[in-house]
């Protein structure tokens, strides 16, 4: 007994040096995690307190988190100085039907690239997604001069037709698509289904995930994105929030406070929309390339 004990207390002493190991790895990670974490909060948090406090506390030093005197009208400011309101409903109509859109276009291209035969499939689908790869920057002047002769400039229509076709979501959803099993697909032709019949009533009821993922990608971008409103709206009544919010910027001043609250404004409904899909999102990104 004594030379099992005299043997066994090495094969304890490593077991046990390995989890003292194992725990100060996952310390570690937690730490770096929890680093990283609050690194991408401060801003946020920064933007929130600065827009409860008085133009001369925003750049105060050293930082108050807190305000002492909570400025709540800097959001009434904000909301009854310019027509905050028209923004808001222009940037709303814009997000909404180019998502719509775009979830459209994208789940019929990803079908078809992926579950329909035809010559040249998949050298197309690849010659497709490679445009992914040119800068905006090459596009930005052919774009608005084929927009100009359709008439299209300050208008919304310039936008939502832009935001409507976009590579990367006809990439998600054929990526997607092929984890569906072809035989599904085939049963429901014996049954009798067209093309269109599966895609509505079997693929896209199974396509939950990829539809949250590519809406909200699409959504936070037709919400946030400043280039494309200050190339084709001149219209104030037209302008999106980002552009809106340029009103408290001046030549030669900077209503940080009001800024603030108006970013603070502008980025609820982008919450909203990734707390109601984040569920599915989470599935899409977790399942979009399994297969293929």
């Amino acid at each position: 007994m004594e030379i099992s004990t005299e043997k066994s207390a090495p094969h304890l002493y490593e077991q046990k040096r390995t989890k003292t190991k194992s725990h100060i790895k996952k310390i570690i990670k937690y730490l770096l995690i929890i680093s990283v974490s609050l690194m991408m909060v401060l801003p946020f948090i920064w933007m929130l307190s600065a827009s409860l406090k008085a133009e001369a506390e925003i750049f105060g030093f050293p930082i108050k988190w807190i305000p002492e005197t909570f400025h709540w009208s800097n959001y009434k400011e904000v909301w009854t100085r310019h027509p905050f309101h028209l923004y808001y409903l222009n940037t709303l109509k814009i997000a909404v039907i180019t998502t719509t859109l775009l979830v459209i276009t994208s789940s019929l291209a990803g079908y078809a690239f992926s579950k329909v035969k035809f010559p040249e499939r998949d050298k197309l689908f690849f010659l497709y997604v490679t445009t992914m790869m040119i800068p905006y920057q090459v596009m930005m002047i052919p774009q608005f001069m084929i927009l100009k002769e359709l008439n299209l400039v300050d208008s919304h229509w310039s936008l939502i037709l832009l935001g409507a076709f976009n590579p990367f979501g006809v990439f998600l959803f054929r990526q997607f698509f092929l984890s569906i099993p072809d035989e599904l697909i085939e049963a429901a032709r014996i049954d009798g289904l067209n093309e269109f019949g599966i895609y509505l009533k079997i693929i896209l009821p199974l396509s939950k995930p990829a539809i949250a993922t590519l809406v909200i990608f699409s959504f936070m971008h037709a919400w946030n994105d400043f280039l494309g409103p200050l190339i084709y709206l001149t219209s104030d009544h037209l302008y999106t929030l980002q552009l809106g919010m340029q009103h408290f910027v001046t030549t030669f001043n900077t209503e940080y406070s009001l800024l603030m609250a108006a970013a603070v404004s502008a980025i609820v409904p982008t919450l909203l929309v990734y707390i109601l899909a984040q569920d599915h999102f989470i599935k899409g990104v977790a399942n979009t390339g399994i297969k293929g």
